[in-house]
């Protein structure tokens, strides 16, 4: 029986997870973590060394859990953390810690590539902000910061393409996670020559873009003794975690949207065409279906607010769980089941790390608005549930305007866990919202990848129609719509422009005051 692998390295560890090809069934997987590394405020990174040790631990751990021969396995599949820059000279040697998606020390160089790119050409072909998280602006920092290192580089990789260089010798990369380096021509699926020469790059640094379920290079004999693993077992483009998430999820045709509730949320819609927001507040990037594309919108705060929920405001509720044995979640979502739609007016802004989408905002902050005597902690519990739906929407909202087909909405993560807060976003979404029976996400949808490169299925959607299967469907409650749709027009949406000056000041005037 054939079997494929999956590997998502992430920004707290690496999982590996092996499923059997006919059904997608988990035969086994293994989590290794590794240090998040913080050398000065706002900046993140990590040693590529210490991704390739983990990766190697969870492969072995992986492979001794599934049991069986490791030549069932058929293909491999990479996902990964999207954005980081991993710089390494003339004998693919890391040259300094990778600097990951989430730094935010690059400013500066976000401007000057604006300047220097030109926005015309921005979006024409990149097609996006160019944002701190990406990887053309850590590339330019570098340059103006680390000049002896910024000499020594040859090659630039994304993270999981590091790994791919230790498994199979290979230099490559594919169109999805190339996407968010802001320096790919998405409508055209390869390299913006154009825009990587205005910026003064050799374009030799960058590997060759591939499509995702496209077979990049075979796993060498070294790393087969190492792990337990068959040489020459095939390794495919991956994906970026998001694209192999929403593969994983089913989110592969247009129509279907998937909304994911973890600590951040994400809001993603498979697209025929490369359809894009004329202010990029929205990204689009090519999908890892060849020939397809997707648009995506992050809320940073997702299921992080209803975690600063429960950690500041829920301490009864974490007694309650701890002598019961129950989930402090699940009494929260209940409590809030029990407020009415709306919460009487109280709305919870979800901005508690700055926002992106739509505001791209670093100084946007979370509040509670319109508390009154009579709120308690049902109505504020159900105000952030409500308030992580309504800035969903907000990418939903862009969305529709791009003319970005909807018809069914899929949940996963903390929202797709509570039915409470399911209904509640399928009210505020207005579609009908449906759970899924795998939850393996972005490690399972490489893994799809991987069996669509070695010939399973003929292509990523026959590939998802074959394992993927609805769980539960909840639809909206067409009263809630219509009190959620005056909600979000006369209260929630209004209230970002009235109060981004004032979260501006409020974070220049604790700058100042903890200096």
């Amino acid at each position: 029986m054939s079997r494929l692998l999956g590997i998502d390295l992430g920004t707290t560890g690496v999982k590996t997870i092996v499923v059997e090809a006919e059904d997608a069934r988990l035969a086994g997987s293994c989590t290794v973590e590794y240090p998040l590394l913080t050398p000065r405020p706002g900046w993140t990174e990590q040693e590529p060394e210490a991704w390739w040790s983990a990766t190697v631990e969870s492969l072995r751990g992986a492979l001794a859990a599934a049991g069986g021969d490791a030549s069932d396995i058929v293909g491999i599949g990479l996902s990964g953390q999207m954005h980081g820059s991993v710089f390494l000279d003339a004998g693919g040697r890391v040259i300094r810690p990778a600097i990951l998606w989430n730094d935010q020390r690059t400013a500066e160089q976000c401007a000057w590539i604006t300047r220097a790119g030109g926005r015309k050409l921005i979006a024409e072909e990149i097609r996006n902000p160019i944002l701190t998280g990406f990887q053309a602006p850590k590339i330019i920092w570098l340059r103006d910061n680390e000049p002896a290192n910024f000499d020594r580089v040859r090659h630039v990789l994304l993270p999981k393409d590091f790994l791919r260089l230790r498994l199979t010798g290979e230099y490559a990369t594919e169109v999805s996670d190339a996407s968010g380096t802001a320096l790919l021509n998405v409508p055209a699926r390869d390299w913006s020559t154009e825009f990587i020469d205005r910026l003064g790059l050799p374009a030799a640094w960058f590997p060759k873009v591939h499509e995702s379920p496209t077979v990049t290079g075979q796993l060498t004999a070294e790393v087969a003794e190492l792990t337990g693993l068959v040489a020459g077992t095939p390794v495919v483009g991956g994906a970026g975690d998001c694209a192999a998430g929403a593969v994983g999820t089913g989110i592969v045709e247009p129509g279907l949207l998937w909304a994911s509730t973890g600590t951040s949320g994400v809001i993603f819609a498979s697209a025929a065409e490369p359809a894009t927001d004329p202010d990029l507040r929205t990204h689009t990037f090519c999908h890892a279906v060849p020939g397809a594309w997707h648009v995506m919108g992050v809320v940073l705060s997702a299921g992080g607010s209803l975690r600063w929920y429960r950690d500041t405001l829920a301490a009864d509720e974490r007694s309650v769980a701890e002598l019961t044995g129950q989930d402090p979640y699940q009494l929260i979502t209940a409590a809030a089941d029990r407020a009415p739609v709306g919460s009487e007016g109280l709305v919870f802004l979800p901005y508690l790390t700055g926002e992106r989408t739509p505001h791209a905002d670093p100084s946007a902050r979370g509040a509670f608005l319109g508390l009154s005597l009579r709120h308690d902690k049902r109505h504020m519990a159900r105000a952030v549930l409500e308030g992580v739906a309504f800035a969903l929407r907000d990418s939903v909202e862009i969305m529709r305007a791009q003319g970005v087909p909807i018809t069914e909405v899929r949940a996963s993560g903390g929202g797709a866990r509570s039915a409470a807060w399911r209904q509640i976003q399928a009210d505020i979404f207005g579609h009908p919202l449906a759970t899924i029976n795998i939850e393996e996400g972005a490690a399972l949808g490489v893994a799809l990848l991987a069996g669509v490169g070695a010939g399973l299925w003929a292509s990523v959607p026959e590939a998802c129609q074959a394992v993927i299967r609805t769980a539960t469907l909840t639809e909206p409650i067409e009263a809630n719509v219509q009190r959620y749709n005056e909600i979000y027009e006369q209260l929630y949406a209004p209230v970002y422009p009235l109060l981004r000056d004032y979260f501006a000041t409020g974070v220049a005037l604790v700058e100042r005051q903890s200096d």
